[in-house]
C-alpha cells in the first residue's frame, strides 16, 4: 500500500490536483533549476501530508464532519482506480496503522488521511528542517489511535535537537515544540522527562505563573475571607510577530484545510447552579492579599488577573495534568488542578483550548456530590459540540497539537465511564456497543448480571454471525465469509482474548488462538497467557510469554511487573532485577516494584554462590557485596516515599539501613513501624536486636566527625558522630517508642543511652523501669518455675549493682532503701524456693545491704 500511495500522491502533485505549482524561468541554469524544483517538491509533499494529518484530526477530533473523497485527491492508475475503492483502503489503512502488537481503533473516521501522513512524513527531507516536528506531531495522533502506548524510535526525539536550536529566537515556537514533546512523553507515561519539557515550554514563552493564596470567599453563606489557593499568570507583552525563518510552520497550521466562516463561538460553558457553592472563588480585590514573598506576579490582582495568550493557556493545562502525574490522589491535588484550569477558564482565547479545559474541570468535579450533575452534563455538551461549525476550522486546528485532547471515540468513552459511576449502566452500554467496545460492553452486561450475553456477543463477532462495523451492512448483504474476513488480525486477536477471559475453562485455548491469528504478533495474547500461567505456578512458562510480551510493547508495567515476580519464584534473580528495573523507570512511583528491586539486589550474590557450593542453597547475608546493599538501600528508599504507610517496607529499609551503615535512617525507619504497629502489636513491633545495636554504634561512634573511620571495603558508608546519633537515638526514645509501648529490654536500651551522656537520674529510672518489666519485677507468689525463678535471682542482683553504681551519683537518691526494698519484696514472693542453692545468695545480700548503713 506503501508504495502506491507515495505514487498516487506523486501524480496528484504532477497533474496539478494540489493546486501550487510555480513555473521557473527559463533563462535560470539548470542546477538552480533543479534545487529550486527539489525544495518546490519537498514542501508541496509536506504541505499535502500535513493536510492530511490535520483531515484526520477534524474528522475524529476537532470536528466538523469531513466532507471528502479519497477520489479527490488521490490519482490511482485507471487499471486499479475501480479496485482501490475507499473500503478497501480503509481496511488496509486501519491494519497497517496496527503497531507493536496493539490494534488501532477500528471504526477511526478517514484513516487513511492517517496513514497517508505517515507514509509521506516518512520520506527524506533535506530541504524542509521541519518535517521532524511533523512527524513528532504524527506519532503522538498514532498513539492516541492504539490501545495501549506503544516505545517510539529514539530519533522522534533525537532529530528535533537541531530544530529546537533554530527556533531559539523564536519563543512561541520554541514553546511549541517543547509542549509537544512533553505531550508526547506524558502519553508514553514517562512523567519526569514530561514535567522537564513543560517547564522548558514555559521558560520559552516567558509564562510567568506560581500557585499562592489569596483572601475569598468560596460559598454563598461564607461570612468572612479565608485563605484560597489561586494560580497567578501572566503572558509576556506579544507584539506583532516579525516574518522568520519558519513561516512556512505557521502558515501550514493556519491555512490546511477548508475554514469555515462567520464568528467563533466558544463551547458551552454549563453553569453550577448550587446553593451553597458559587460558580468561581470571590477573591477580595485587592492586591495586598497575595503573600508570596519574593513573588514576581504580586502586582496582579486574583480577581481580575489578566488575558492569558491561547499557547500559554495550553502550557497551563499540560502542567495541570503534570500535577495530577507526580502527586498522591488526595483532596490537595484536586485542588491544585483546579486552580490551573480555574485560570484558564475565565479568559478564554482559542474554541479547542477551552474545550480541554472544560474536558478537565469535568473531570475534576466527577468525584464530588454537589459537582457531579455538572460534570455529567459538561462532558456530553462537549461530545455533542463535535460535528457543529460554530468556530472556524482554522480555530480549531490551530493549536490542536498542544493540548492532550482526546479523540470523539475517547470522550464518548469517557462520558460512559461516567454513566457507570452514576449506575447509569443501560446508557453506558448503548454508548459501548455504538462504538464497538466489545471488552467495555462485556463488563456493562456483566454488572447487570448476564455474562452470557457477554459471551455471545464475542462468540458471534468471531464467527461472522455478527458484523463489527454498521457501516458494512449498510452498503451490502456480504457473505459470513466475507464478514468474517472484515476483522483485521489485531482485532480478531483482541476478541479471542477478551473470549478467554470470559471462559477460564478454555481460556488457554483461547489465548492461543489469539496468538496464532495475529502472526505471532499480539501482545495481548502473550500477556493473557503469561498470567495464566503465573495464576497457576507455573512460572517459567510465565516467563516466556511475558518476555515476548514484553518485547513487543515493552512500555506496559504490569507486564514487567508479573515478569519480575515469576522471575523472582524461578530464582532468576537477574532477569528479576531488570523487570522490576524496567518497573521503576515507566512509573517511579509504584512502591512494591522498588521494594522488590531491593529484594532482588539482596539475593543476587546467593544466585552466583549457589552454582558454586553444590547447591547449597543457605547462605549467609555475608555473601552480599556492599554494593548490592547500598542498590538495595537506595531501592527503598525511593519506594518508602509512595508507600509511607507500609509498615513491612519500612522495616525491610530498616534492616538494610543497619547493614549499610545508615543509622539515622535506621532509627527513622524504627519509628515509622512503631507508630503504624504499636497499636496492634504492642512492645514486639519494636525489633530490640537492632534497637541494641543502634545504642551500641552510639556508644562506639567518634566524638568528632574528623575522627570518623570509614572502612576502606566499604567506602559509600555513611559516617556519623556520637552526638549525631545519640540526638536521633534520644529523639527515637522520647518521642515514638516510649509514648507508646515499654518492655524490659526497651528500658534497658535507653538507660544505656542516658548512661552515656552522662544523665545518671534518668539512667536510674530507666533501670528500675526495666527492672520492673523484668521477670523478677513480674513474678507472683506461688511461681513455681524453678528456671524463671533462677533468671530472676540474676536481674535482682544486676539491678541492686546498678543501684550501687548510679546511686551515688544522684543527688539525694536514697538508694540503698530501694535496693533493701526490692531484695526483701523478691525474697518474700518466692518463699517456695528457699531450698534452691541460690536462696542463701539472695539472703546473703540483703545482709550486705543492710550492713552498708
Amino acid at each position: 500500500m506503501e508504495i502506491l500511495v507515495v505514487e498516487a500522491v506523486e501524480r496528484s502533485l504532477l497533474t496539478g490536483q494540489w493546486k501550487g505549482h510555480g513555473s521557473v524561468h527559463e533563462t535560470v541554469p539548470i542546477d538552480v533549476i533543479k534545487t529550486i524544483q527539489d525544495i518546490e517538491t519537498e514542501v508541496l509533499r509536506l504541505g499535502y501530508a500535513a493536510t492530511c494529518l490535520h483531515a484526520f484530526l477534524q474528522a475524529n477530533w476537532t470536528g466538523p464532519d469531513l466532507d471528502v473523497q479519497y477520489s479527490d485527491f488521490l490519482a490511482f492508475p485507471s487499471e486499479i482506480s475501480d479496485t482501490a475503492t475507499e473500503e478497501l483502503l480503509n481496511r488496509k489503512a486501519i491494519a497497517e496503522l496496527s503497531y507493536g502488537g496493539e490494534p488501532a481503533y477500528h471504526l477511526a473516521r478517514s484513516p487513511l488521511f492517517l496513514r497517508l501522513a505517515q507514509i509521506l512524513f516518512a520520506l527524506p527531507y533535506s530541504r524542509c528542517p521541519t518535517a521532524p516536528w511533523w512527524r513528532l506531531r504524527t506519532w503522538l495522533v498514532h498513539q492516541q489511535v492504539l490501545d495501549e502506548p506503544v516505545a517510539v524510535p529514539d530519533s522522534v526525539f533525537s532529530s528535533l535537537e537541531p530544530l529546537a536550536k533554530a527556533l531559539s529566537s523564536d519563543h512561541d515556537l520554541l514553546g511549541r515544540l517543547y509542549l509537544e514533546q512533553g505531550l508526547l512523553e506524558h502519553r508514553l507515561s514517562n512523567d519526569r522527562s514530561a514535567a522537564e519539557y513543560f517547564i522548558r515550554a514555559a521558560q520559552a514563552t516567558q509564562l510567568e505563573y506560581e500557585l499562592s493564596g489569596a483572601l475569598g470567599k468560596r460559598t454563598r453563606f461564607q461570612q468572612t475571607d479565608v485563605s484560597q489557593l489561586v494560580l497567578l499568570a501572566e503572558s509576556r507583552h506579544r507584539e506583532e510577530e516579525e516574518s522568520g525563518s519558519f513561516d512556512t510552520l505557521r502558515d501550514l497550521e493556519q491555512s490546511t484545510g477548508p475554514s469555515a466562516g462567520g464568528t467563533t463561538k466558544l463551547p458551552e460553558t454549563l453553569a453550577l447552579n448550587d446553593d451553597t457553592l458559587l460558580e468561581q472563588t470571590k477573591f477580595t480585590a485587592s492586591q495586598a492579599n497575595v503573600r508570596s514573598i519574593g513573588s514576581r506576579l504580586a502586582h496582579l490582582d486574583p480577581a481580575a488577573q489578566p488575558a492569558l495568550h491561547a499557547l500559554d493557556q495550553c502550557i497551563l493545562l499540560s502542567l495541570c495534568l503534570n500535577v495530577k502525574n507526580t502527586s498522591p490522589a488526595h483532596g490537595l491535588t484536586n485542588e491544585q488542578m483546579s486552580a490551573f484550569v480555574d485560570r484558564v477558564i475565565t479568559r478564554p482565547a482559542n474554541w479547542s483550548v477551552h474545550t480541554m479545559a472544560l474536558l478537565i474541570r469535568s473531570r475534576l468535579e466527577s468525584t464530588r456530590t454537589r459537582t457531579v450533575e455538572r460534570s455529567t452534563l459538561q462532558l456530553q455538551a462537549l461530545v455533542d459540540q463535535m460535528p457543529t461549525a460554530d468556530s472556524s476550522l482554522a480555530e480549531r486546528l490551530l493549536y490542536i497539537h498542544d493540548i492532550p485532547l482526546p479523540s470523539r471515540w475517547e470522550l464518548e468513552r469517557e462520558l460512559a465511564l461516567q454513566y457507570i459511576s452514576l449506575g447509569v449502566t443501560k446508557s453506558a452500554l448503548e454508548i459501548f456497543e455504538r462504538l464497538e467496545m466489545w471488552e467495555e460492553a462485556v463488563k456493562c452486561w456483566q454488572s447487570m448480571e448476564k455474562p452470557d450475553k457477554g459471551i455471545s456477543i464475542v462468540r458471534d463477532l468471531l464467527e461472522g454471525r455478527k458484523t463489527e462495523a454498521e457501516v458494512v451492512l449498510s452498503r451490502s448483504k456480504t457473505s459470513t465469509g466475507a464478514r468474517r474476513r472484515f476483522l483485521d488480525d489485531a482485532r480478531e486477536a483482541k476478541l479471542w482474548c477478551l473470549l478467554g477471559d470470559l471462559e477460564p475453562t478454555n481460556a488457554l485455548e483461547h489465548y492461543k488462538c489469539a496468538w496464532s491469528v495475529s502472526g505471532e504478533k499480539s501482545g495481548r495474547a502473550m500477556r493473557s497467557l503469561g498470567g495464566y500461567h503465573f495464576a497457576r505456578g507455573e512460572y517459567a512458562q510465565a516467563i516466556l510469554c511475558l518476555r515476548r510480551a514484553v518485547a513487543i510493547n515493552p512500555l506496559l508495567h504490569r507486564s514487567w511487573f508479573v515478569l519480575g515476580c515469576a522471575c523472582i519464584r524461578e530464582e532468576d534473580w537477574e532477569t528479576a532485577r531488570q523487570a522490576f528495573t524496567r518497573c521503576v523507570s515507566i512509573d517511579d512511583e509504584d512502591g512494591e516494584s522498588w521494594n522488590n528491586l531491593a529484594s532482588v539486589y539482596l539475593r543476587m550474590e546467593d544466585s552466583r554462590l549457589k552454582q558454586q557450593v553444590d547447591g547449597k542453597k543457605d547462605q549467609t547475608s555475608g555473601t552480599i557485596p556492599f554494593s548490592n546493599k547500598m542498590l538495595a538501600f537506595r531501592a527503598l528508599k525511593q519506594g518508602i516515599k509512595y508507600r509511607y504507610e507500609d509498615w513491612r517496607m519500612w522495616y525491610n529499609y530498616m534492616i538494610v539501613s543497619m547493614d549499610v551503615g545508615e543509622f539515622s535512617e535506621a532509627c527513622r525507619a524504627l519509628a515509622r513501624v512503631v507508630e503504624e504497629r504499636a497499636s496492634k502489636d504492642g512492645a514486639q513491633c519494636v525489633d530490640e536486636d537492632v534497637l541494641d545495636r543502634l545504642v551500641d554504634v552510639a556508644t562506639r561512634a567518634p566524638a568528632d566527625s574528623e575522627d570518623t573511620i570509614v572502612p576502606d571495603a566499604e567506602p559509600e558508608r555513611a559516617s556519623i558522630t556520637s552526638s549525631g546519633i545519640q540526638r536521633v537515638l534520644t529523639d527515637l526514645f522520647e518521642r515514638t517508642i516510649l509514648p507508646r509501648v515499654s518492655s524490659s529490654r526497651i528500658f534497658r536500651a535507653y538507660a544505656r543511652l542516658l548512661t552515656l551522656q552522662a544523665r545518671w537520674e534518668g539512667a536510674l529510672k530507666a533501670y528500675l523501669d526495666s527492672y520492673r518489666c523484668s521477670t523478677a519485677g513480674s513474678i507472683e507468689k506461688g511461681e513455681t518455675d524453678v528456671g524463671k525463678w533462677h533468671e530472676a535471682v540474676g536481674e535482682v542482683e544486676e539491678i541492686v549493682d546498678v543501684l550501687r553504681n548510679f546511686g551515688p551519683r544522684v543527688d539525694g537518691s536514697k538508694w540503698r532503701l530501694q535496693a533493701r526494698s526490692i531484695v526483701r519484696t523478691f525474697i518474700g514472693r518466692t518463699k517456695d524456693f528457699e531450698d534452691e542453692p541460690e536462696w542463701e545468695r539472695l539472703t546473703g545480700l540483703l545482709e550486705e545491704l543492710r550492713n552498708e548503713d
